[in-house]
């Protein structure tokens, strides 16, 4: 007889995913320069690890801050005695003024409005509890981050149906896959409570545009149900098109407190990606729906952020000439670093999805493929982590209808780390195309490399077709 709960014991968060896989052996060979420099190179972590200096420096300058201390006299006691859940007033304002600041003020923000979270997993999650039911589902673009499956169905009950987008658009969303989803989730017998869309894309490292949204927005208003907006990303896009926000489009609709639309429409933030502060746990609910934000407040009890955090934070978020520098200078740096990746890809023959903001790339393998399943994908992944040394994420683990992409990160290692994980992927390609036979010859699948160069040097029909290099 079992002594756990089935909750204990169920297999459905998700930590059996290749994308899990990936970080385990990761961790049992990391790549060092000195200590281990043929071990496993990072590229499956979405971390923004570019711009510390300027954070660093800020607090340098500012001791008090870090230092617990107002106008030079301390606030420990007063910091770590018992907060209210509700947060500091002080942060939950200067976090809202920045949400505004990266969306170009074209949308503001009312702190009431806003509930506290440890981190945008605890938030994603909380939305759920709070708009749907155990059996009931949410519908979900894909390639989607391959962590939803854990966030959005252990805990809650609540099936995820895949919006299954293809490359022949860009993985953009249409018309036709929100209503095959729908239909799809209604032959299970499950009643569709809300879509979820990450916007700057996870995995694509894309904006969405304007018509998307104005799609996902008559879509739900239609079907009476939610439109969860997760835009932890929305500070990192370098290079247009621009981003835009849900909140901006529903502004332009003249949606107000008398539209049916405006308390199904809600937001997640999260500073761990723009500001590249995950062990900070800085997760944000945005609701114009007083009911989800009562009840979203009283479950973040089980996730509080610390007040030394929020004490720090606001300090820091509300000196607006740091944080008009970061954005700037971050989106620059991140820029850069793509790019880098972008011609590492490039110069080994591979393409990668047009992107404009993340930390990662979209990369197309598929002409490395042996043949177009998801069992090639998996052992073309396998050779890449244990031979190539590179953990990056394959597209199945991202529900990908596809075989034969994967997400590389490119912001959580330095140039030279990033130059030499290109180095070796660049060295396997030329083996895989140039494979001796059994007389020692070399048997170089020529019309794999004329397929493969035409198709690397090809234009683009579309902004967001795979083109490498752009």
């Amino acid at each position: 007889m079992c002594m756990l709960s089935t909750k204990a014991t169920c297999n459905s968060h998700g930590q059996d995913s290749s994308y899990f896989l990936g970080w385990q052996e990761y961790e049992k060979n990391p790549y060092h320069e000195i200590q281990n420099s043929k071990g496993i190179i990072q590229m499956g972590l979405a971390e923004n690890q570019l711009s510390f200096d300027i954070l660093e420096s800020w607090i340098a300058k500012n001791p008090d801050a870090a230092g617990f201390k107002r106008s030079g006299e301390s606030i420990f006691a007063e910091l770590a005695l018992f907060q209210d859940y509700h947060g500091l007033p002080a942060f939950k304002k200067a976090l809202v003024d920045f949400m505004a600041e990266i969306r170009g003020n074209k949308v503001t923000f009312d702190p009431n409005h806003l509930v506290l979270t440890a981190g945008a997993t605890s938030a994603n999650e909380t939305l759920i509890f709070c708009l749907a039911n155990p059996g009931e589902a949410v519908l979900i673009p894909t390639p989607y981050y391959p962590g939803f499956d854990r966030d959005l169905k252990w805990r809650t009950g609540v099936e995820i149906v895949p919006i299954h987008c293809t490359s022949s658009n860009g993985f953009q969303i249409t018309e036709t896959a929100l209503q095959e989803a729908f239909q799809a989730a209604q032959k299970r017998n499950l009643r569709v409570k809300g879509v979820l869309v990450t916007n700057p894309s996870n995995p694509l490292g894309t904006t969405m545009t304007r018509s998307e949204l104005n799609l996902l927005l008559s879509f739900v208003e239609d079907k009476g149900i939610h439109l969860i907006s997760d835009e932890i990303y929305s500070g990192t896009v370098f290079s247009s098109p621009s981003f835009t926000s849900v909140m901006e489009i529903l502004k332009e609709r003249k949606c107000d407190e008398n539209s049916p639309m405006w308390n199904r429409v809600h937001v997640v933030y999260s500073l761990s990606k723009d500001l590249g502060l995950p062990g900070f746990r800085v997760g944000a609910i945005y609701s114009n729906d007083d009911m989800v934000v009562a009840a979203a407040t009283k479950m973040s009890s089980f996730g509080l952020i610390s007040s030394q955090t929020q004490y720090l934070l606001s300090a820091m978020l509300s000196d607006k000439k740091l944080t008009k520098n970061y954005i700037s200078e971050n989106q620059k740096r991140l820029k850069q670093r793509q790019k880098r990746l972008v011609s590492g890809l490039q110069k080994a023959g591979i393409g990668c999805l047009k992107g404009n903001a993340g930390l990662f790339c979209w990369v197309d393998m598929r002409r490395l493929l042996r043949s177009n399943t998801f069992e090639a994908e998996m052992e073309l992944w396998k050779k890449i982590v244990y031979e190539v040394r590179l953990n990056i994420s394959p597209g199945s683990s991202c529900h990908c209808t596809e075989p034969g992409w994967f997400r590389v990160c490119f912001a959580n290692l330095s140039e030279k780390t990033l130059d030499l994980a290109m180095h070796r992927l660049k060295a396997f390609v030329g083996e895989y195309f140039n494979v001796p036979d059994i007389n020692g010859r070399s048997q170089t699948n020529h019309s794999r490399r004329r397929s493969l160069t035409k198709w690397v040097f090809r234009l683009s029909f579309d902004d967001r077709s795979p083109v490498p290099g752009r």
